[in-house]
């Protein structure tokens, strides 16, 4: 029995030191690749604009009679090729700009507050010092619906339609309960980001659309977001503006909203969806049966329901 015990610890230690082995290599490998990748992130699309004294990406692609704003999700590494299935559908027919808002993308990090209204603000900043007028069709995935929501209801004039790609909203969730998760979602990104492990990650996945550089693009920028505090501190805002969406009706905005299948059948986020649909003259509610980034899964079809829903 005691030879079997002992067989088993040598078993167990060197599972141990190839795990740790593994990990280590690859903090390695990423280090190194960071370093070389320094140069590679100078040059990217879109321009960057000064907010609060510091550069904040934005990209703009086509021409048209309706500007649609992409508003990303909470810690989407590079926005302008997370939305790119989506938005290369619709640059044929109108101007499409990308915020890659402070810690996202190829946009600077910032110290200062990440509350929504801050972002609400700082979107208005980048867009009006990029010269990009309004009124403008908010395309909000994810998080960034919060700040859709907010423009709505304080500057009506300058929101013609919200598109939400399974946005978030007043009431969506309980917000104790997802502030939590968020919390143990950034603990996790500061784990993977110290032994680099989302360049593992990133390099087996697939990306749609992306030329060999843009892959590249896509995997430096990704490496260098992850786990930055710009960005994770946004989800310490979901509390006050929960509570300051209550506070004011309902924008009776038209919109299209879009539930993707893995949230539908959370009573929370249906109903809260349904009552933003139904505060609109023009409210329409779609379900889908795919995942959260549904700008992936269904880009052929949200595209064309843009197009037909603008035309009117």
């Amino acid at each position: 029995m005691k030879k079997f015990f002992k067989i088993m610890g040598i078993i167990l230690l060197s599972l141990v030191i190839l795990i740790a082995s593994f990990l280590f290599g690859i903090k390695i490998w990423n280090h190194i690749a960071m370093e070389g990748e320094k140069e590679l992130l100078k040059s990217h699309p879109g321009t960057d604009v000064e907010v609060d004294g510091s550069n904040m990406n934005i990209y703009v692609e086509g021409e048209g009679d309706h500007t649609l704003v992409f508003m990303s999700g909470w810690k989407v590494p590079c926005p302008i090729y997370e939305y790119r299935p989506l938005y290369s559908k619709l640059s044929d027919e109108y101007k499409c700009v990308v915020i890659e808002k402070f810690g996202y993308g190829f946009s600077d990090g910032f110290d200062g507050s990440r509350d929504f209204d801050t972002l609400v603000r700082q979107d208005r900043e980048a867009l009006q010092n990029a010269g990009i007028e309004g009124p403008y069709v908010l395309c909000a995935h994810s998080l960034g619906g919060f700040e859709a929501e907010l423009w709505a209801q304080q500057y009506p004039e300058e929101v013609e339609a919200i598109i939400g790609l399974d946005m978030c909203m007043g009431g969506c969730f309980d917000s104790e309960e997802d502030v939590e998760s968020c919390q143990k979602q950034n603990r996790l990104d500061k784990i993977a980001a110290f032994f680099g492990a989302n360049r593992f990650l990133m390099s087996i996945s697939e990306f749609e659309g992306l030329s060999k550089e843009e892959i590249k693009s896509y995997i430096a920028v990704g490496c260098k977001n992850l786990g930055n505090s710009t960005a994770a501190r946004e989800c310490e805002g979901i509390v006050e503006v929960f509570d300051e969406i209550a506070a004011s009706p309902i924008p009776n905005v038209p919109t299209m909203q879009y539930v993707s299948g893995v949230n539908k059948d959370r009573e929370l986020w249906v109903n809260s969806h349904k009552d933003f649909v139904n505060a609109s003259q023009n409210g329409v509610y779609v379900q889908l049966e795919c995942g959260h980034y549904v700008h992936n899964f269904e880009s052929e079809r949200i595209a064309k329901d843009i197009k037909e829903f603008l035309g009117k």
